[in-house]
């Protein structure tokens, strides 16, 4: 790739729920909501364990409801259904100084995508409320990739759609298993403490406790291989 000073050497790679929106508390709300339809239980630290994978992972493996290929995607379906419901009543808000970060990597022209284990209808219907549909041009979601996070598949496919090697993205996460993701695809990841502890992120190449505590300048140091004259 020839040197461009005007333009960075790397593309951003975002997760969604828990880096771009704070979206727990809705996605929690849904699974209980599905739960209590399907007159079943799931657990306290539920979230803490499955946030951030395929909604099809959750239910075949963790919550072990079904085995049967039809039955699991209706409830998926169904999942995001409550979901969709509760954010059109709630809301969504914006992780707290994402925004800011966004608006200077677009300054830079730095290429931005999100990848994410959520459909890609839940998260163009949230872009589309929050007004950020023109920061984003490449989406990845649940829908197009078969084998979800802690795979590598996701981010692949993400960095081929954005037209980057993997070594020049970096990848934003909250989850162990988007930072196991993002590692196996060979990626440089960032994750941010909103959802979990940092003691279950240290397989990241940072770990930062908000957008605000972040530069570009710390980005850059991430791949001073290419940065050097």
């Amino acid at each position: 790739m020839k040197k461009d000073h005007n333009h960075y050497q790397w593309a951003a790679i975002f997760d969604w729920d828990g880096v771009l929106v704070d979206s727990v508390k809705q996605h929690e709300k849904s699974w209980r909501m599905l739960a209590a339809e399907q007159h079943k239980e799931v657990a306290q630290d539920f979230m803490n364990k499955t946030f951030g994978m395929k909604n099809e992972k959750i239910i075949s493996e963790f919550l072990g409801w079904t085995q049967n290929p039809e039955e699991i995607t209706q409830l998926s379906k169904r999942k995001e259904e409550l979901y969709k419901k509760i954010v059109q009543e709630e809301g969504l808000c914006l992780i707290d100084g994402v925004k800011e970060f966004l608006d200077r990597l677009k300054q830079k022209h730095i290429p931005m995508a999100v990848c994410s284990s959520t459909t890609k209808t839940n998260i163009f219907f949230v872009l589309e409320k929050l007004g950020l549909k023109e920061y984003f041009p490449v989406i990845v979601g649940a829908e197009e990739v078969r084998e979800g996070k802690p795979h590598p598949a996701p981010y692949l496919v993400t960095a081929q759609k954005l037209g980057y090697v993997p070594s020049r993205c970096v990848v934003f996460e909250d989850a162990p298993a988007g930072v196991e993701s993002a590692k196996k695809a060979g990626m440089k990841v960032i994750a941010l403490t909103t959802t979990r502890p940092k003691n279950s992120l240290e397989h990241a190449d940072l770990v930062i406790s908000s957008w605000k505590d972040l530069s570009l300048e710390t980005i850059d140091v991430l791949f001073n291989d290419v940065s050097q004259q």
